[in-house]
């Protein structure tokens, strides 16, 4: 009975520090001094709260980002420990960018592409009320060197059909910084989607498909009618898109 009054105590305190540590009208000096507890303790509680810092933007811009910038730099020093806190965290967060820098760094690309995949889960393509999580994930996709880009192409892909334009944009400039060869593909069927109606979509797909001479083959056809209006700079000339 004493153990458990112990550990109920201590439990209460952990939630009394990550409150601290997460509250933005705090002075800085009491939320450093949080924090800080929080990265002695280095249980998964103390990590997923330190994780919840991530959520809350405080007054002063500068002291914002450094606060934020000194958990990231923190939460990745943690390595592998850090895994179960960032899992819990997004699964749920509405600000996930910070969070998957920490996931970039943590020394472990299966673990982190283990729940990479467990988001894409929850964040299947279709309609969202926050779109802007969804954005910072498929921007990070892109951009992360560690998966294969094949991988990386499976993984984008089914979201160049997404509901949200933003989101569709940021696949596609994620796919830019893939393979042509695997990406090259899957942004043809999107340029040839009759549900794209997005003018910017489109003319950035253009872009990409002409910039990497991607080869249009037997689709050649397909994508000589479509292109007008917003894709009225682009003309096809021995199998590619060329830009005027």
């Amino acid at each position: 009975m004493v153990f458990g009054l112990f550990a109920g105590n201590k439990d209460k305190a952990l939630q009394k520090t990550i409150e601290r540590a997460t509250n933005k009208l705090s002075q800085q000096a009491d939320r450093w001094q949080a924090l800080e507890r929080l990265k002695e303790d280095g249980t998964e509680e103390a990590l997923f709260g330190l994780c919840k810092r991530f959520a809350i933007t405080s007054s002063k811009g500068v002291e914002d980002e450094q606060e934020k910038a000194w958990v990231v730099s923190t939460l990745t020093a943690k390595g592998t420990a850090a895994l179960p806190a960032l899992r819990r965290y997004l699964a749920t967060a509405t600000e996930i960018a910070y969070a998957l820098k920490v996931l970039e760094g943590c020394g472990d690309d299966a673990g982190a592409l283990a729940v990479v995949d467990e988001l894409l889960a929850i964040e299947k393509p279709g309609y969202t009320r926050d779109a802007e999580r969804r954005v910072d994930l498929m921007r990070w996709l892109g951009e992360w060197k560690g998966m294969t880009d094949a991988d990386a192409v499976t993984r984008l892909a089914p979201y160049l059909a997404d509901f949200d334009e933003n989101v569709r944009f940021a696949v596609v400039d994620g796919l830019a910084q893939r393979d042509p060869a695997l990406a090259g593909p899957p942004l043809l069927d999107a340029l040839l989607r009759p549900e794209e109606e997005s003018g910017r979509v489109k003319r950035r797909i253009g872009e990409i498909l002409a910039e990497h001479k991607v080869a249009l083959g037997e689709r050649a056809p397909a994508v000589e009618p479509v292109l007008v209006g917003t894709l009225a700079q682009f003309w096809i000339k021995d199998g590619v898109l060329r830009a005027r």
